[in-house]
């Protein structure tokens, strides 16, 4: 929650000191960058394709901010109620994928390639344009977006007439002034437009040069010793009420699981996604003991940085139905808890990782609700 309260105040502060010289925001006045990018309908979009259209709205975004995803449904009614005025909408993903330390997807499910973009959309049903650059970051260099969102927009002549924020809060309950509507009313109305710029915020643009940062970060995870330890029945009943009272995911495997093996590395992911969050991954090796050494060597190749138990007696029914006197022998078995115990989430086999995260996001604690809400609904 303090990393939240931090987070929030950052952007507060944000419209102040998020410029960077080393990538420069377009000027105003200045003719709109040229561009040729892939699309998630699987084409390609070129700034030619909108030629026709009176006004040109060049939103950058992407999936893993948490502001961002404030606006998607903003962009989405942009697009909705101007589309019939001459008004073309599209939306630009800037960041390289490969530059997003793995911890900064603490408030998404996924990350911001061409492929979870596609997904993204379909969840949310989003209907707009959504453009890829994180490969070469060509047109974003030229753009110079500071954040997601940042809104570019242009006249028929393509000249910038207004850069800046969507609109003054990510909060829309708060929302008093709408400048991108406002620019956009003035452009069609061919009156002059009051505010150019407006300062923006959300997260900052991922440039391919933070890459170093990212790796980094992968290293610190990999340094960090890895720990096994053993469980009584006693101990599996006790895991079941979590005395953690935080959000707890336990994922029972084996090494000779093959599904276990396939979806254990996505696990340890997602605990370190969420793990500055209220949440805690545990997983539960079902071999036997004598088997120790195996599982720690594959625990150790995995870097799994969660708390690991292996049962410490051959009566591996037994400690199942320890845990749940209703599950049957398999594995994977996977469940997510709730600071109370209540069972969020439940899977017996390869459990859906999307349908996971988005689980968790919806459960975990946040400053403002929104957050959460955005996560319980399509």
């Amino acid at each position: 929650m303090r990393r939240w309260l931090q987070f929030l105040v950052l952007l507060l502060v944000a419209p102040a000191c998020v410029a960077a010289a080393s990538h420069p925001i377009l000027p105003i006045g200045s003719p709109a960058p040229d561009f040729s990018l892939p699309g998630v309908d699987g084409k390609m979009h070129r700034l030619s394709d909108y030629a026709s259209s009176p006004v040109l709205a060049v939103v950058f975004t992407c999936n893993h901010c948490p502001i961002a995803q404030m606006y998607e449904q903003r962009i989405q009614k942009l697009y909705d109620d101007y589309k019939n005025k001459g008004v073309a909408v599209v939306a630009i993903e800037p960041n390289d994928p490969k530059a997003i330390r793995i911890d900064e997807l603490d408030s998404s499910d996924m990350s911001d390639t061409l492929a979870e973009m596609k997904l993204r959309v379909a969840y949310k049903h989003l209907t707009y344009p959504y453009l890829y650059d994180g490969d070469t970051q060509q047109v974003t260099r030229a753009y110079g977006p500071q954040a997601t969102p940042h809104v570019f927009l242009f006249d028929q002549q393509r000249h910038l007439r207004y850069e800046g924020r969507f609109d003054d809060n990510f909060r829309i309950e708060k929302v008093k002034s709408n400048d991108a509507r406002n620019a956009i009313d003035a452009l069609l109305a061919n009156k002059q437009i009051a505010v150019t710029h407006t300062g923006v915020f959300g997260c900052t643009t991922k440039w391919s040069e933070k890459q170093a940062g990212s790796e980094a970060a992968l290293q610190k995870i990999d340094a960090q010793p890895v720990t096994l330890d053993m469980v009584s029945k006693a101990g599996l009943a006790k895991l079941r009420s979590n005395p953690t009272h935080q959000l707890m995911l336990i994922d029972f495997w084996a090494t000779w699981c093959g599904s276990c093996i396939a979806e254990f590395s996505d696990l340890q992911d997602t605990l370190r996604m969420y793990q500055d969050r209220d949440f805690s991954l545990v997983t539960v090796s079902a071999n036997t003991p004598d088997e120790r050494a195996a599982v720690l060597k594959f625990l150790e190749k995995k870097h799994a940085t969660s708390k690991n138990l292996l049962f410490d007696t051959d009566d591996t029914t037994g400690h199942q139905t320890a845990f749940d006197p209703k599950w049957d022998s398999a594995v994977p078995y996977t469940v997510l808890l709730s600071a109370d115990g209540k069972v969020l989430y439940k899977e017996l086999g390869t459990a859906n990782m999307l349908e996971l995260r988005r689980t968790i996001l919806a459960n975990l604690p946040a400053a403002y609700i929104g957050f959460k809400q955005y996560w319980q609904g399509h």
